[in-house]
Order: structure tokens, then sequence, then C-alpha cells
């Protein structure tokens, strides 16, 4: 069946606009308790009478107060018992699920988003994001009308007063027991979100000096010129601080980027490859479309295989399980370690990093001296929904053209986002200078064409 309302990564939109309105929130949460009540009693974590439950986590939008309200109303009419965390990472809410043997999670955030969007993502009993089958259902169910249980069959809401101190220890517990992080000095950059209060204290604890930054959440500043997608911040803050280095997350932490002492940042590509090559006997990594060519020959140099999934964490995934590999990502910065965690994990990742550096006693640019990556340059292009980019001549010319100037040494990739009315034109090669003629030519073509639909 076709998705109206779930893209790559749950329901995301423009707070106020649907789908992210407290009556569609209301609705959702309906919708997904009435199909996950029969999914629980069907893999045995509620039997017939017996409330299940769902933990709702979220990140420091102002938004979330409404919408964990609205989605609380509608797991409660539909007989589901809920548990809210407040503010916590989405890989913190994974975690939890499956630790506390919930029927699913349900995180409140529009990740590395600006403040007035929101969305709203499920996670399935065992950690996992929820299958696309799963959601196709609560799709399904929002097309009825919203009912409500008996009163006896209502669900309650309570809060888990320690799901941060919980996290924090899962976190390091996946730190090898025989390392710390002493003589360390690290910027933790948490882009006024959901760690804010989570990854300075892991990294504190593990040992290292803090400097905590983006940490100070009013409910509208959050990935506001900070973050995992605004890196010179952490550039400057690591200079300023004279720090060994520094880790940057996204507004709900499942995202990293790391800058070392002389202000050089590593893309998750780079971050990766660190731990790629410190786990000998690693039969592959998966990556995405956007992962770089120069990544993928460096692996294949240590004897790793390569495979791409479409890009989207939920797909890098689906990819991992599918050639039973544990370490996948996107050079965004989501990195998957399945022998550590479910989901992607920015403060997880972050430690296996660091693990790397300190069992090889290098530094992160020496550990990337055998990593050559090719200039890639990334353009982003509003268009609007109607707009039919795959059928324009002028489009297709520009990219044929580029492709021909390439040849074997490089690549041309136009995809919409996933989650915002963007066509993104990338273009990788040898060369840097014709990578960024041909990117721009491109772009050119697409808003001249956008600006006549």
């Amino acid at each position: 069946m076709s998705r109206h309302y779930f893209g790559t990564d749950g329901v995301r939109g423009r707070v106020g606009q649907l789908p992210i309105t407290p009556e569609f929130a209301l609705r959702l949460g309906f919708a997904a308790g009435e199909t996950l009540v029969a999914h629980a009693r069907a893999m045995g974590l509620a039997k017939e009478g017996e409330r299940p439950a769902v933990l709702i986590g979220k990140d420091t939008r102002i938004s979330g107060y409404m919408l964990e309200a609205a989605l609380e109303s509608g797991f409660s009419a539909a007989g589901v018992d809920v548990m809210l965390c407040g503010p916590l990472p989405t890989p913190a809410v994974a975690y939890l699920t499956r630790a506390l043997r919930l029927a699913a999670g349900v995180v409140i955030s529009a990740s590395h988003n600006p403040f007035d969007d929101n969305g709203i993502k499920f996670f399935a009993a065992g950690g996992f994001k929820l299958p696309d089958a799963v959601e196709e259902e609560i799709e399904a169910r929002l097309a009825l009308p919203i009912g409500c249980r008996p009163s006896a069959e209502l669900g309650k809401a309570r809060r888990i007063d320690d799901a941060t101190g919980r996290y924090i220890e899962f976190c390091k517990s996946t730190f090898p027991n025989e390392l710390n992080l002493r003589g360390l000095k690290i910027v933790v950059d948490c882009a006024h979100g959901a760690a804010y209060h989570v990854a300075p204290k892991v990294f504190h604890e593990l040992g290292a000096e803090v400097v905590a930054v983006g940490a100070a959440p009013d409910g509208l500043n959050i990935n506001a010129g900070v973050g995992a997608t605004k890196p010179n911040f952490l550039r400057e803050q690591v200079l300023l601080h004279e720090a060994s280095l520094g880790l940057a997350l996204d507004g709900d932490a499942d995202r990293l980027l790391m800058v070392d002492g002389n202000g050089r940042l590593f893309d998750g590509d780079e971050l990766l490859y660190v731990i790629a090559r410190n786990r000998p006997g690693l039969a592959g990594v998966a990556g995405t479309l956007m992962s770089n060519l120069g990544f993928e020959q460096a692996l294949g140099r240590l004897g790793i295989g390569f495979a791409r999934a479409k890009v989207g964490d939920r797909y890098v995934l689906e990819l991992m399980h599918e050639k039973d590999w544990t370490l996948g990502g996107e050079n965004s910065g989501h990195i998957i370690c399945l022998d550590r965690h479910t989901t992607g994990d920015g403060i997880v990742a972050a430690l296996q990093v660091l693990a790397a550096l300190s069992e090889r006693g290098e530094t992160l640019a020496e550990a990337c001296a055998d990593l050559v990556m090719f200039p890639q340059k990334l353009i982003n292009v509003r268009f609007a929904a109607a707009f039919d980019w795959r059928g324009d001549a002028a489009i297709r010319a520009a990219t044929q053209a580029a492709e021909q100037a390439l040849g074997d040494a490089g690549r041309v990739l136009l995809r919409p986002s996933g989650t915002e009315p963007l066509l993104r034109v990338m273009v990788e090669g040898r060369d840097g200078a014709l990578v960024l003629a041909r990117a721009e030519a491109i772009a050119a073509a697409v808003r001249s064409a956008a600006d006549m639909a």
C-alpha cells in the first residue's frame, strides 16, 4: 500500500501542519496502540486481558510537550500503558524498550531539523526500528474512526525516574573495561538536544575532562548553529579550549561527527573506517549511495567487504541484517554497531572510535592516514512537491554531461530527501575542481527547472 504519513524515519513535518498536529498525534497513538496490542499478544509480550506498555521519549523541542500528551491519550484510549522518560536520545528509547520488555518505543523528534519541525518514530519490542509492514498496518488503521476502550481497560501512564541513569550505564558498558579516557580533554557538543544531560556524563565518568557545549536547551535552540549539522562550531570550541578532540551529536543523538585537536573534521565514513580497521576478521561494512568511493577502496585494501544501501539508516540496517554484518552507517554520521546496540547511536559510536584510538595508541589523523577520500560536493535544491525532476530534459542533460566528464573516476547521484522538499545533488570524483563545477551545473539546471514548474 502507499504510505501517506510514514517516511524513511517515521512521521515528520512542520509543527501545526498535518501530520504534526495534536489531533493527528492522538489518532496516531490510538492506531499504533491497537496495532501494537495485536503484535504484542502475537509475540507473547502481552496476554489476553493484560495491557501492553510502550515507552515515549522526546528531544528538547517545545512542541514535544504537546505531542507527548496527545500520543499518551491515544495509547491510553487503545488500552495501552504508557511509560514516559522525558528528553532522551533516540537510541536510549530503543535500548529501554528492549531492556524493559515493552511492546514498542516511541520517539518524538525531528533529529537534525530546526525546532519548528517535529516527528514521531517507533521502535519494535526488540529495540529495532518498526518494520515497514507494521507501519503500513498503522497507516491503514488511521483511516478508520478513533475509538476508546471501556473505562476498566484504559491504559495508565507513569514516569520512569531512572531512565537517564540506566542509559548512561548502558553506554559505558560498550567501552572496554580495561580502558579509560583519562588524559583526554573532550569537547562534547550536544546540539541543545536530547543528549544534553547524558553525553557529558558518559565521557566524564569514563575519565575524560569534558567541556560541554550546546547543552542548554530552551525548547527553541535545538540544532541552532550547533551540533553535527554545524561542525564549524565544534571546530572553534576545540581550538578555543585546546582540547584533545571534540564530538558533535545531532538533536536526537543518533548522529556523530568528530574533530581532532588541530580542528580537522572527520565524517561518518572516516569514523566507520577507524572502527572497522580495529576489528580483526570483520566481514563487511554496509554504507549508502552517499558513501565515499575512497572509503570503499580503503576497506577493500583491508580485505573488508562493502555494499551500498539506499540513503537512510533503516536501509543500512536492513542491508546489515541481510548480509549478517555488524557494522554500517552513513557519511552523515549515523553509525550502527550491531554488536553493541540495535540502532545507530552517536555516543556509543564515539566510544568505539575512542576505544580503537586508545588500543592502537593513535590519533584520529593517524588512524585515517591510509584513507584517501574523494572530493565530494553535495548541493541541496528546494523544490515544490509536484516537481517532476526525473522527467526534465535539462537536468538529464546536465547529469549525463557530468558523468561523461568524470568517467570511471567519479559518480553522480540525484535523490530527493526523505524528510524535506529538497533534491540532493551529489557529485564525486578525483578532481575537486571538476566535481564542484559539475555539481553546480546540475544544481543550476534543477533550480531553473523547478522555477519553471
